[in-house]
């Protein structure tokens, strides 16, 4: 059976199909070719950028911040090197291996890790951790996880711990001052970052330095005027006394009244800027120069200062208080249900007679006293340029009723810094001159005012020393080897309603030692349950912070017996 031939296509036709096919190659090649022509030529810089900017990246180099160091030298806050680890959540691969084995490490549960991942698993960086020691740090690039990164940071550490916390102030995990001396002299102590160019895969990882652009400029050091073994010394004397009587807060400053340098300044409750932040926050605050008080009897030395600067009284002066005492426009004005009766002006400030006070300076022009009361430095803001400094309160107005001037003489009607205290008696201390506060190491001499008249405080200065000895207020207060003057004060804590007469404010301010005066110490004690009276409370912590920082200066006694 013969079978029947296909027939054959014409020639023509498979010469069409090899044109067809050859020129539909030649189309994609010309189309080939001219793509590769416009991205190579026509586009090379905008494809080479967009290359870079996935590639090529510029980066921070963290920069030091400088440290803070006390007036001999040894640190108080300093910047250590950690790390910070953080991860891509798109490209880290979720397990619960994985999650264990970084958790361990940096010591996260990894309950808490798994809801990390979740919450921002559309990010594409996320921190899990500041502040990883170096070695930790390692452990998470040596398990060479895709998406999980480690960054070189620097960390605030503070030596001394809660000592000096609420003057150092805090910083933030950028390294920028939040608080206290931090703060205030950031400018000064934080560095520049720099940056470098760097190469990265596609994990995100640098495989190669390829530029620095700008080198990081470390911080300056910082001087303080601060002396730390006085500071400690400080510190532990005002814990103990206000643990002991249970109060509720306490400060205690120290000053050089030649120079205005701030020695010492502690306040306690306090809190360890080493460690995470937490309530009550309240113990963040220095006390000492935003918290203010009414000063009670220690305000009787500028009242007396007054009435001696105005002339017609001398401390030999007599005053009648009898019979302990006296009324003023319908209110009473009493001694604590003594009668001293008739006593000299040295014996009104000797006593804390608030009737023998209040009997001299009604009778005085109120402007010349609120004069002084501000030439000293109450009522403004010290030069300490401390962050969040009060200004204290004390009103300036033309008329005074005899008996709110009565009782801005035992010092009521006024509010004070703990840091306003001390300055006022250093204007007394260093011969009635008043020098700017400074919480920095002098380094040149500087000028003082003349705040209250030479003569006037030198006066004081021996009135003073009547307080600190037998039959005074403050005798608790005694320095052995040393001439002491000083004043006690104790006060009511005012209320909504009024005087708390169950709550008081307890505290003594003195100078040592007389005969060439060095130190002010003032000592503040709020609310101390049981003993209140400022001789008895506040008296000893002066004493044993007196004593120990004029030994460690090294400054000899002045009243050693022969």
């Amino acid at each position: 059976m013969r079978h029947k031939q296909r027939p054959r296509r014409p020639i023509h036709f498979e010469r069409r199909r090899f044109l067809i096919i050859a020129a539909i190659l030649a189309l994609v090649f010309f189309a080939v070719f001219g793509r590769m022509v416009y991205l190579t030529v026509i586009e090379k810089n905008f494809l080479q950028k967009q290359g870079d900017v996935r590639m090529l990246r510029t980066v921070n180099i963290p920069a030091y911040r400088g440290m803070i160091l006390d007036r001999e030298g040894q640190p108080l806050a300093m910047s250590v090197p950690v790390d910070a680890i953080w991860v891509n959540p798109q490209d880290f691969p979720v397990t619960w291996k994985n999650l264990y084995q970084v958790g361990k490490i940096i010591g996260i549960p990894v309950e808490t890790l798994s809801k990390i991942f979740h919450k921002n698993r559309k990010r594409y960086f996320v921190y899990l951790k500041h502040d990883v020691p170096e070695k930790a740090a390692k452990k998470i690039d040596a398990l060479a996880l895709p998406g999980i990164y480690s960054e070189r940071e620097y960390q605030r550490h503070y030596p001394a711990g809660q000592v000096d916390s609420q003057v150092m102030g805090y910083t933030n995990i950028d390294d920028k001052g939040q608080a206290g001396l931090e703060l205030a002299y950031n400018h000064w102590l934080e560095g520049v970052p720099g940056k470098k160019q760097v190469l990265k895969d596609r994990l995100d990882r640098i495989v190669a330095v390829v530029d620095q652009v700008k080198a990081a400029k470390p911080g300056q050091d910082l001087t303080l005027s601060i002396n730390q073994r006085i500071q400690y010394l400080a510190f532990r004397e005002l814990k103990n006394t206000v643990e002991k009587y249970q109060a509720k807060t306490g400060s205690v400053v120290v000053l050089d009244p030649q120079t205005g340098e701030v020695l010492a300044m502690v306040n306690y409750p306090s809190f360890d800027p080493n460690q995470p932040y937490g309530p009550p926050y309240d113990r963040y605050r220095n006390r000492a120069v935003t918290d203010i008080y009414e000063p009670g009897s220690t305000m009787k030395a500028f009242s007396i200062a007054n009435a001696l600067e105005i002339g017609g009284y001398t401390p030999d002066s007599k005053i009648d208080t009898n019979p302990g005492w006296i009324k003023i426009n319908g209110n009473t004005v009493r001694d604590d249900g003594l009668d001293y009766g008739v006593i000299t002006v040295r014996q009104v400030l000797q006593k804390s007679s608030n009737v023998g006070v209040a009997k001299m300076t009604i009778h005085l022009p109120p402007e010349h006293l609120i004069s002084l009361l501000q030439r000293v430095g109450f009522g403004r803001r010290t030069t300490s340029g401390f962050p969040g400094e009060s200004p204290g309160i004390l009103h300036d107005r033309a008329n005074w009723r005899p008996f709110e001037l009565a009782t801005l003489a035992f010092g009521y009607g006024i509010s004070i810094t703990p840091l306003q205290l001390a300055q006022a008696y250093s204007v007394i201390a260093n011969d009635g001159q008043r020098c700017p506060i400074t919480f920095l190491k002098r380094t040149q001499p500087i000028e003082c005012a003349q705040a209250m008249k030479a003569t006037v405080a030198k006066e004081m200065q021996q009135m003073l020393t009547s307080v600190v000895q037998p039959g005074g207020t403050g005798r608790l207060a005694i320095v052995p080897g040393y001439h002491v003057a000083g004043k006690t004060g104790t006060a009511y804590i005012a209320n909504a309603h009024g005087y708390n007469k169950k709550k008081h404010m307890s505290s003594f301010v003195g100078i040592a030692p007389v005969s060439d005066p060095r130190l002010v110490v003032a000592v503040v004690i709020r609310d101390p349950k049981g003993e209140h009276f400022g001789g008895i409370v506040a008296a000893p912590v002066f004493s044993k912070v007196m004593g120990g920082a004029l030994r460690i200066l090294d400054i000899p006694p002045d009243a050693l017996k022969s």
